[in-house]
């Protein structure tokens, strides 16, 4: 069972990152997910770097997670807290990368708290 939802979102991811990639002035944000946590990332692809990176086991927001209740909110959180970092940065406008997950739940969480915070995609 588990070997095969694995495989199938790395055939899902390969489909999408056909069609999508990050520039320069659009970066990538990325998300993967583990069991726990959750891990969020910028990327500008033509040169192969890491702009902004931010997960739930940032120190930043250590107290935050601490104090939220479910995984859901951890990542509203962890989204809002790379839309901060990628404001100071001065990238506003990203590409949405879901990685292979479906749009529900904490991947649709780091979405709309990177919205509120500021990002558009």
């Amino acid at each position: 069972m588990i070997k095969r939802n694995t495989n199938s979102r790395l055939r899902s991811k390969t489909r999408i990152r056909k069609k999508i990639s990050g520039t320069s002035e659009v970066p990538r944000l990325t998300i993967y997910r583990s069991l726990n946590q959750v891990y969020v990332q910028i990327i500008d692809d033509s040169t192969g770097n890491t702009l902004v990176a931010a997960s739930s086991l940032s120190k930043e927001l250590a107290d935050e997670v601490k104090n939220s209740k479910g995984k859901i909110s951890k990542s509203k959180l962890v989204g809002s807290l790379v839309a901060k970092k990628a404001l100071e940065k001065k990238i506003t406008n990203v590409v949405f990368d879901r990685n292979g997950y479906r749009y529900h739940g904490r991947v649709q969480a780091i979405a709309e708290g990177a919205r509120e915070a500021g990002l558009k995609f």
